[in-house]
């Protein structure tokens, strides 16, 4: 699992084991506690991130409106690629939802601008693919 509470490199699996033939199992899914408001997958209900990790609203996904996340949980890692975005030229990984398998957003391995290393090990999930769960009426 590429996202869990706190930085984690995408080579570290957790909740996963390796089996004795060597490939990686998934041995749990992880919740996040009901006393906070967090983001689900929207396809498939999945915890994704708490909105205490929320970093940013004012992101651009491919797909339209993303935010920028400091930890995210379910969450898996591509490969990571050079890629240009609209702030330069970023290191990124694919990242998708562990239970359904849909591509959600990235996540930031790499700026090679100093300006934007603060998005290094941060992760970017877009609007069409979560939804807010737990807690939001409570205000």
């Amino acid at each position: 699992m590429c996202g869990s509470v706190g930085a984690l490199d995408c080579t570290k699996l957790l909740g996963h084991s390796t089996s004795k033939t060597g490939k990686m199992v998934k041995t749990f899914q992880a919740y996040l506690p009901n006393c906070h408001r967090r983001y689900s997958c929207i396809h498939c209900r999945a915890h994704l991130a708490n909105h205490d990790d929320l970093i940013s609203k004012s992101f651009q996904g491919s797909q339209g409106r993303a935010y920028l996340f400091n930890s995210v949980v379910n969450v898996g890692c591509g490969p990571a690629e050079e890629r240009v975005l609209l702030t330069g030229l970023h290191a990124v990984s694919d990242i998708y939802c562990e239970c359904c398998k849909t591509t959600l957003g990235w996540k930031y391995e790499h700026a090679f601008e100093n300006s934007q290393k603060y998005k290094e090990g941060k992760y970017i999930i877009e609007l069409a693919h979560m939804i807010k769960d737990n807690g939001w009426d409570c205000d």
